[in-house]
């Protein structure tokens, strides 16, 4: 049978704990211990509200303090000398100083920022150069997985996957080859898998969204490369090398093919990932997390049509190897509609936040594994909703329409090619 799953989860906590938790903590008035504490009450709840809502296997080690970009630099030993303190190079204060500068007896700015992909998020951007190096730092990922097992929870841990951190790293030297680094990593991620492993990891998720992006073939060669060492490292652990934003082109054949347990594919905003499997197929040794509701927008699912998108999926797809999903993590939507006791009642039955986007994964997998009469209800639903809101003079004013309509053949053409 198919089952639910996720990406990973918005993590600045349901009334912005986490906001309020950092800033406190800039600013002096917490400790380390108290913003750990909040952290943890965000990141348990989260497991418990996924569980609640149905989800099978949750996503840990999708929290951070900043952002999994610098996590991960931070795991990884990639630490500038400027910010590292005689005592202790992984500590809270040199993390949050790359995050943010620091000022005092050792000023430094912070590291650069930059768009995550086509979103409003941001990430730090780790400096590469020939000689960096990477040594494992930091117990975050094999903390969170033990207490994601003491809580019963069935979880998947996430990391970011070798090939975009090197791929979306900076160096001052333009014509520096960042993947030539690839074999200095990939020590470090052996050792966080044995390390997983010992947790007793089921699901590791290895995210790789550099794949959705124009490539050159040193990036499919460290692909296939990294992953040969990754599933030779993972023992009975299963590994998913997880897309999004975008469908993965002519990274398809390669991806499908690599020596794992799944692969995570994006089909809201990569809707050609549906043709690449239609047309060349998909292994039947493996996993497909297949990402049908939107991550990244806040508006109800048509549930029908994602239905369709996963029956089709499930002519290609043992339904006992789909893993129905959102498109990407939750962490670019809100929490819950429900607190939002300001909205228009008619707009507001428009919408799905992260909570109510669980429910519709949890409800099309019902779906996928029991036939359209299973959830007939919710179809209903989300049908009726849906020819209300495209009826809606909200959406639709016959004033501007009879204005457009009236408009002149010609009106679109520019009086001169340059104008």
């Amino acid at each position: 049978m198919a089952v639910a799953t996720i990406p990973g989860y918005p993590r600045i906590g349901k009334h912005r704990e986490l906001k309020k938790a950092l800033e406190a903590f800039w600013s002096g008035k917490i400790g380390e211990d108290d913003l750990l504490a909040t952290a943890e009450g965000i990141y348990t709840t989260a497991w418990a509200t996924q569980r609640s809502a149905g989800i099978d296997i949750v996503p840990v080690n999708d929290f951070s303090f900043y952002d999994q970009m610098l996590d991960t630099a931070a795991l990884l030993g990639l630490i500038p000398e400027r910010y590292r303190p005689n005592d202790d190079s992984g500590a809270m204060d040199t993390y949050f100083a790359m995050a943010r500068g620091r000022t005092g007896v050792h000023d430094v700015p912070a590291m650069e920022m930059t768009k995550w992909f086509d979103t409003n998020y941001h990430f730090i951007v780790p400096e590469l150069h020939p000689d960096s190096t990477f040594s494992l730092k930091g117990s975050k990922p094999f903390a969170m997985l033990a207490k994601a097992r003491e809580a019963g929870v069935n979880a998947k841990t996430v990391l970011i996957g070798p090939v975009t951190f090197l791929a979306l790293g900076k160096s001052q030297d333009e014509h520096f080859d960042k993947l030539s680094l690839l074999d200095r990593v990939l020590p470090v991620y052996v050792e966080i898998l044995a390390r997983l492993a010992a947790e007793g990891a089921e699901w590791i998720q290895f995210d790789e969204p550099i794949l959705v992006t124009d490539l050159n073939g040193g990036v499919l060669d460290a692909l296939r490369r990294a992953y040969d060492v990754i599933a030779v490292a993972s023992g009975s652990a299963k590994i998913i090398v997880q897309t999004y934003f975008d469908h993965v082109g002519e990274a398809y054949d390669t991806l499908v093919n690599l020596p794992v347990a799944g692969v995570g594919l994006d089909f809201v905003r990569g809707s050609r990932n549906l043709d690449f499997i239609a047309s060349k197929g998909f292994p039947a040794d493996k996993v497909l997390v297949a990402g049908v509701i939107d991550g990244r927008n806040i508006w109800a699912a048509d549930l029908d049509a994602k239905l369709a998108t996963l029956q089709e999926l499930a002519h290609h797809v043992d339904n006992d190897r789909i893993h129905v999903s959102t498109s990407c993590s939750l962490q670019h939507v809100p929490y819950d509609v429900e607190q939002e006791s300001g909205l228009d009642s008619e707009v507001k039955g428009w919408l799905a936040f992260a909570e109510q986007k669980l429910h519709e994964v949890v409800t099309l997998t019902k779906g996928l594994n029991g036939g359209r009469d299973a959830i007939a209800a919710e179809l209903a639903a989300s049908g009726t909703l849906h020819d209300q809101a495209a009826a809606s003079t909200r959406r639709r004013n016959p004033v501007v329409r009879d204005r457009l309509a009236a408009l002149p053949e010609d009106f679109v053409n520019r009086g001169a090619p340059y104008a």
